[in-house]
């Protein structure tokens, strides 16, 4: 009998075409969603510098100490302030030292704002010493507060994954130059800005600050503003900033077809124009501020969804690549959330996508926008005019995240940035992206 030797080889070819099919992903490759979800205004020793194993506060006994406006150092820290005066719940001798916010203000409850501005934010790092948050706080002492989590949301899945100790927030001061970082990068920039938001007010007797620039010389937005294209604070119509056209991550994703959404709390009632409950913060909503969003772009529609959708995603297609944003009760920020409130929103989020199908694919990446004025003891490396500024927080949470570990590796927010960036072979979007190292210290893709 003879064999036709071509139909040899068509069944070699069909018997290894299955196997091409079947080939596994390598590491990061490995991920197929990254969700990150976005807090507000704490230091990384405000909420982790009890934890075991990271350089917490058991590491700061050599860091210095608060020290007023001539150099010296407190004997006690300047008494806690609120809004109209003193808080009574706080003593009026607090040592010069970190202390526990929650033998006078429990986790459930909310404590006093404090000053977060761009400028005075360096001033209080005062070139890597930490000293000048006390001094330079509209809550005093309370900058030198911390809590213990060790009964939290974070704290567990902190234990449970991974815990990154040297993390900082891309750029000094508040959160709305922050989450500018988080999607592009880049400070907004406002060139033909009213000389007022330019200018310095100090107190004529003792020379303290009474605000701080929202715009510096020139010409970038680093204060707090409104977006141009609506939502936005009706209350406050003139502090808006420009249309902005800087390329974001939400551009890049796009222009390689990879499905992204940007999550909010309130979202739906702010659009619609509606009184939104548990304080909206429209400042919060990055991609508004840029062309691209504006509300006649088909991007806005695609791309800026409410918190609802996001659970009916998690049951349908979920996007590659998904940012989270509470609303304002719900984030943690000072002065307006607790921090039990923010704990149970983010343990709600982790554990719908823990039950999801998504979740054997996921990396989840918990972090914050800033440190909200609270002191840490780390000094913050040296990049540029922008920062780094003050260390925070940030959990890795996926099925690929070591298992309790804490990493010591250098990160800022632009390294979320760098992990979308090297998982979905995007270019980088500035020079601080470019540089970043991209989480991967976090993962095990060998397990």
């Amino acid at each position: 009998m003879t064999i036709d030797r071509s139909l040899i080889w068509l069944a070699v070819l069909a018997a290894c075409l299955p196997s091409v099919g079947r080939a596994e992903p390598n590491g990061l490759e490995r991920i197929e969603h990254i969700v990150v979800i976005y807090l507000e205004n704490r230091s990384f020793d405000n909420l982790f510098g009890l934890f075991p194993g990271v350089n917490g506060l058991a590491d700061a006994g050599n860091a210095p100490p608060q020290v007023d406006a001539y150099g010296r150092a407190y004997k006690i820290l300047p008494p806690v302030m609120k809004s109209g005066g003193k808080d009574s719940r706080f003593p009026d001798d607090l040592p010069n030292a970190p202390f526990d916010v929650s033998r006078y203000v429990k986790p459930e409850e909310k404590h006093p704002d404090l000053t977060h501005r761009f400028f005075i934010h360096q001033v209080q790092i005062n070139g890597g010493r930490n000293d000048r948050f006390a001094q330079l706080s509209s809550a005093g002492g309370l900058a030198m507060g911390h809590y213990d989590l060790s009964n939290s949301a974070l704290w567990y899945y902190a234990k449970e994954f991974t815990l990154a100790d040297n993390f900082f927030q891309a750029a000094f001061g508040g959160s709305f130059l922050n989450h500018h970082w988080l999607i592009c990068a880049c400070t907004p920039v406002f060139p033909d800005a009213p000389a007022e938001l330019r200018q310095w007010k100090n107190d004529p007797i003792t020379g303290k600050p009474l605000n701080d620039p929202s715009v510096t010389e020139d010409g970038y937005a680093v204060g707090t503003f409104q977006p141009y294209y609506p939502p936005f604070d009706t209350a406050h119509p003139e502090n808006r900033l420009p249309p902005q056209y800087q390329t974001t991550i939400g551009d890049r994703l796009s222009e390689k077809r990879i499905s992204w959404a940007w999550y909010a709390g309130g979202w739906n009632d702010a659009v619609a124009g509606r009184k939104t409950e548990d304080n909206f913060q429209y400042h919060h909503q990055p991609f508004v501020f840029y062309a691209n969003y504006a509300p006649e772009q088909p991007a806005r529609a695609e791309h800026l969804r409410d918190k609802s959708r996001l659970f009916d995603d998690l049951k349908g297609d979920f996007p590659r690549v998904a940012f989270f944003k509470a609303v304002g009760g719900k984030n943690q920020h000072p002065g307006y959330a607790s921090v039990s409130e923010a704990d149970q929103e983010v343990k709600e989020l982790v554990e719908a996508i823990r039950g999801s199908t998504i979740w054997p694919n996921t990396a989840i990446i918990i972090t914050y926008d800033e440190n909200g004025g609270f002191w840490d003891h780390v000094a913050p490396p040296e990049i540029d005019r922008w920062g780094p500024g003050t260390r925070i927080p940030a959990i890795v949470v996926s099925p690929f995240a070591k298992k309790g570990y804490v990493d010591h590796t250098l990160y800022d927010t632009t390294s979320i940035l760098k992990l979308i960036e090297n998982r979905f072979g995007l270019l980088p979007l500035t020079d601080r992206d470019a540089k970043a190292n991209g989480l991967e210290g976090a993962f095990d893709f060998d397990r």
